[in-house]
């Protein structure tokens, strides 16, 4: 059967039913891209949106709470004593070494005493000839007395002048005088050969105390001098068992601590090791540094280990108060306050207006505590307690810390009362 040809007519019926079906299909694709973006868009516009603050909290809780001090020091030994020599010379001998026990009286170092030996000898023979001249005035003094007297008795017989019996007086005079001038000059050099015999002891380096050699700085043949200040030659300590540690207050903490008070203190040679100590005295004279003043506490040490060395650094914790039962709060629930709202949008958090200057947080400091409450470091604070899922802004009264918990000395907290201790920003699904 022959195939039959379309007519115009059905060409262009068929023509424009292609063209309508084509811009039917642009048409739906555009509604679907259309509709896909705004979803896009809505659902990141809904989830951009917060839904409100997440909060972080913590419970007040009664417990024990410890006030501490933290400072940093050196060991010093008992009794450390720096030996120095009192005379210029050259080293001959050392005797000890590093870390010797040694007794009090015992030769550590000799300086060569050869210049000092012929200085004893020359004021021992100023000495004997000082003796000579005291002999010697002695003996004229008795002949001159012996002629005084004859000379007395000859002129009461008229057989001599006056003039003659004056002489003789003055002979006298003079003899005596001699032998008192003479007796001088020997105790002179008796003090000489004294001074001499003493420098010449000085040669000989001993140790003041019973202990153990620290440090030991001279070597034989070096050359001493000393012409200005007597130059350390050896550090003795009594006894490494028994040490002690001076640590740099701050000016701020100083009246906290007194005598007798607990303290511990770790070494980087012994991280892992906490060892106790207590305070035994605070002085007063202060030590001035370029931004802060300090005041240095003194605190014993038991080193019978001999785990410890002098001039190591420790950081030492002193109990300043111990209060076994109060109501504390974590310091980040004191520190905590809510985010202002952006100045170009209402605000729209539960949290109730603030005035300014009333923000949560710790007092400032100088701020007058509760008169009363016992605490020296009590005052105002703002806690931000969460009540039905909204928070709430409270006064309370605050005392000590220790450096983590706060103990709340009065309020409208109790134990188990829920504070914010912070909050993050939480976005809708």
């Amino acid at each position: 059967m022959p195939e039959t040809k379309p007519t115009g007519t059905q060409i262009l019926a068929m023509t424009r039913k292609r063209r309508r079906r084509a811009l039917l299909q642009r048409v739906a694709i555009l509604l679907v891209v259309l509709g896909g973006a705004g979803g896009i868009f809505w659902q990141r516009a809904v989830r951009g949106k917060s839904v409100g603050p997440r909060y972080l909290t913590a419970q007040a809780k009664v417990g024990q709470l410890r006030e501490t001090v933290m400072a940093t020091g050196k060991f010093k030994g008992l009794d450390s004593v720096d030996v120095g020599a009192q005379i210029s010379g050259r080293v001959a001998r050392v005797l000890v070494d590093f870390n010797d026990q040694v007794k009090a009286g015992q030769t550590l170092a000799e300086i060569d005493p050869a210049q000092l030996l012929s200085r004893v000898e020359q004021s021992r023979a100023q000495v004997s000839a000082a003796d000579s001249s005291v002999r010697l005035a002695k003996a004229t003094l008795v002949q001159s007395k012996a002629a005084l007297a004859r000379a007395k008795d000859m002129a009461e017989k008229g057989l001599i002048s006056s003039k003659d019996l004056e002489a003789a007086q003055a002979d006298a005079d003079r003899a005596d005088a001699s032998v008192a001038s003479s007796q001088s000059q020997a105790s002179l050099s008796r003090a000489s050969l004294k001074d001499a015999e003493t420098s010449l002891s000085w040669t000989t380096i001993k140790a003041p105390i019973d202990g153990v050699v620290l440090a030991r700085l001279i070597e034989p043949g070096n050359t001493v001098a000393a012409s200005l200040q007597a130059p350390v030659l050896f550090t003795v300590a009594r006894d490494l068992t028994q040490l002690t540690l001076y640590v740099d207050v701050d000016e701020a903490d100083i009246g906290k601590l007194h005598e007798g008070q607990e303290a511990s203190f770790t070494v980087g040679a012994w991280p892992a090791r906490k060892f106790a100590s207590k305070v035994v005295s605070v002085h007063n004279l202060p030590t001035a540094g370029q931004t802060v003043v300090t005041y240095q506490a003194v605190l014993s040490v038991d080193n019978k280990e001999l785990l410890l060395r002098p001039g190591m650094t420790a950081t030492a914790s002193i109990v300043t108060a111990d209060r076994p039962e109060v109501l504390t709060v974590p310091d980040a629930a004191l520190r905590y306050s809510p985010p202002a709202p952006p100045k170009d949008k209402p605000s729209s958090s539960p949290f109730m207006p603030i005035s300014p200057g009333r923000m949560g947080g710790r007092r400032p400091s100088g701020a007058p505590g509760k008169p009363g409450d016992g605490s020296m470091n009590a005052g105002r604070s703002a806690l931000w307690l969460l009540e039905n899922g909204a928070a709430k802004r409270v006064m309370v009264q605050t005392g000590g810390s220790d450096g983590q918990n706060t103990e709340i000395v009065s309020g409208p907290v109790k134990a188990g009362t829920v504070v914010i201790t912070d909050q993050e920003q939480a976005k809708a699904p």
